[in-house]
């Protein structure tokens, strides 16, 4: 997935600070090779939790680019966050006062693994809505004191000055279900990194999926997904699941 992550946000990231757990594929090479990568190690805080290890890293991690960074990106590799503009898009969003951004989430799916050279928001445009891609990825870390990321970060409850665009603009487009056959050895292979209370807790259990559990899974996407060409200009007023995120409207427009 890196180079398809790399040619999405190259246009608009400025820098990047990739945790690494224990690859041994060929990730470490490309990650070096890129002049605005920092590699480094994922420290497990809780040896025996994989998601909870990365809850507490998403929640202080984003604090080392306060006075560094008009926005950050807390985000995984297959979540490919998009707006058609988005340089332009932020810095509107900055002189408008706005603080965090968050994205109306989609499961994309498709029949094969995406070809080298591929953007994905262009070739793979087929995907369901989905509540646990409805993540605050993007935010002012000098507005906020803190994110409180859920586990996974499909929520936050954070502190600070609160301010979200009075519309959804911005999509999260989740890149993982490209080849049935491919995504279950994927699945195959993150069970193998997840830890003892992670498993006895339920925390990654889609990991744990036999082939015909995946399948159903896959179906049930498949009935529910559309082509998001044609999303983008009317997802706010379309898009069939409440952002969370909507209390921070409410409380603005009280007053």
């Amino acid at each position: 997935m890196l180079p398809f992550f790399f040619r999405h946000y190259d246009p608009f990231v400025d820098s990047y600070f990739i945790y690494d757990d224990g690859s041994t594929d060929n990730s470490l090479n490309i990650l070096r090779r890129h002049p605005r990568v920092d590699v480094r190690s994922f420290a497990r805080r809780y040896p025996d939790s994989f998601a909870l290890s990365e809850q507490a890293l998403s929640n202080e991690v984003w604090k080392q680019s306060r006075q560094q960074a008009d926005w950050v990106i807390v985000t995984d590799l297959d979540e490919h966050l998009f707006h058609p503009g988005m340089p332009e898009y932020l810095k509107r969003c900055g002189h408008d006062g706005i603080t965090m951004i968050p994205a109306l989430g989609f499961q994309m799916i498709g029949d094969r693994f995406p070809e080298n050279g591929e953007t994905l928001w262009s070739s793979h445009t087929v995907g369901a809505p989905w509540a646990q891609m409805m993540k605050l990825s993007i935010f002012n870390p000098d507005r906020l004191a803190e994110v409180h990321f859920s586990l996974g970060r499909h929520t936050a409850d954070p502190v600070g000055e609160t301010v979200v665009p009075p519309i959804d603009e911005v999509l999260l487009f989740h890149y993982k279900y490209l080849g049935f056959e491919q995504t279950h050895l994927r699945h195959q292979q993150l069970r193998a990194g997840l830890g003892e209370r992670d498993l006895r807790d339920g925390w990654g259990h889609k990991y744990c999926w036999s082939t015909e559990e995946l399948a159903a899974d896959w179906r049930d996407t498949a009935a529910l997904a559309f082509d998001t060409r044609n999303t983008w200009a009317d997802a706010a007023a379309h898009f069939p699941i409440r952002p969370w995120w909507d209390k921070y409207r409410e409380r603005a427009a009280a007053g």
